[in-house]
């Protein structure tokens, strides 16, 4: 039986600040407000507004879409959400699905195969992802206490790189709002470059982050460690509603030497808790789909012993035979060249085997 839907609708940018200030209590990440939404405009990407439900006149919960238009595959997204203001049971969840599924195939204005967003309760038509797009595990580290109980708190090996850093003369500056993009085009982006070098990932172009910071300036804080004059370590923080993330970040090799990295998010959090947040955020650590958060895994447990489960991202099929179809031909093309490799192997152990004969 279809679970009855959820009433649902769209909000303005003054019914959403109106409907979030009515819930004080409720962690709304950053990625589901409609000043995210703006970042994503600024980037050439097309948000599809927030998005009430209700069951008759209660909130249940809200989200945020972002359209995709990648090749064979055009879906809305949902990033880091959605927000829920109600408790989410799997009956609750189920009826929030059956929604997203009736409202957009009946809207003429996107014709999406398949919505994506974070499913705790997973059970039909919910599925995949075909790829995965947010963390599923991280750090917390609680800001409630003094200074002295949350550094107390740390690993010893923490609190010990802390000490040896400020020893080593590493000093930590906030860097004024108005020299945001300049600061980071000129001196900090070179690190990322380094950084994503090293650890053998992709990072965006300096012109994301500079939107990101021109765009949510409000809602940011970008802080360096130096070296003797010289930037060696950079992060960016976001804050909304008492609740921080440390959302971006990068270190070159002078920085390990110094431990900068350490007494840099030392300082981040005495910086976020005198400004009122409650708890900061670590962002993702390893899990099943990513076990490539391995190595930022060991620094971020030093700070916290506190790990959140934050629910799986999941496919939801508006045209399913479409969507089969699609997951089929990925799977087939990402298996395919181990495939390939697998049937040579085989082949030039015949033909050992053979000449053995």
């Amino acid at each position: 039986m279809t679970p009855a839907p959820y009433r649902f609708q769209q909000l303005s940018r003054e019914d959403f600040e109106s409907l979030a200030a009515r819930h004080p209590g409720v962690v709304i990440p950053l990625e589901q407000t409609p000043y995210w939404a703006d970042f994503e405009t600024r980037l050439g990407r097309e948000p599809y507004g927030v998005w009430a439900y209700y069951d008759g006149e209660k909130l249940v919960a809200t989200a945020s879409y972002l359209r995709s238009r990648r090749r064979l595959r055009p879906s809305l997204v949902v990033v880091n959400g959605p927000t829920w203001f109600t408790e989410r049971t799997p009956d609750a969840e189920a009826r929030l699905v059956a929604t997203v599924q009736e409202q957009f195939r009946a809207d003429p204005a996107v014709d999406p195969l398949y919505v994506r967003m974070q499913v705790e309760h997973v059970s039909p038509p919910v599925t995949g992802p075909l790829e995965h797009g947010w963390y599923e595990r991280e750090i917390v580290v609680d800001l409630t206490s003094d200074t002295e109980q949350i550094f107390a708190a740390f690993r010893p090996n923490a609190r010990n790189l802390i000490r040896k850093a400020e020893k080593l003369g590493v000093e930590v500056r906030t860097v004024e709002r108005e020299r945001w993009a300049e600061v980071f085009r000129t001196e900090l982006f070179p690190i990322m470059q380094e950084t994503a070098a090293r650890d053998g990932f992709s990072s965006f172009d300096s012109a994301f982050y500079e939107t990101l910071l021109t765009e949510l300036g409000d809602y940011l804080r970008l802080m360096v460690a130096y070296v003797e004059g010289k930037p060696v370590s950079w992060l960016i923080t976001t804050e909304y509603r008492g609740y921080a993330v440390y959302y971006f970040a990068a270190s070159s090799r002078d920085a390990r030497k110094t431990n900068a990295p350490y007494l840099l998010l030392w300082e981040a959090f005495k910086v976020l808790k005198a400004a009122g947040n409650t708890a900061c955020g670590l962002t993702g650590i390893e899990s099943e789909n990513y076990p490539s958060l391995a190595n930022v895994t060991t620094f971020k447990r030093n700070f916290s012993k506190t790990v959140v489960t934050v629910p799986t991202t999941y496919d939801i099929p508006l045209s399913p035979l479409r969507y089969r179809a699609l997951s089929a031909a990925l799977r087939l093309r990402r298996e395919a060249p181990g495939l390939l490799r697998s049937a040579r192997a085989r082949l030039k152990g015949g033909r050992a085997g053979a000449g053995r004969d």
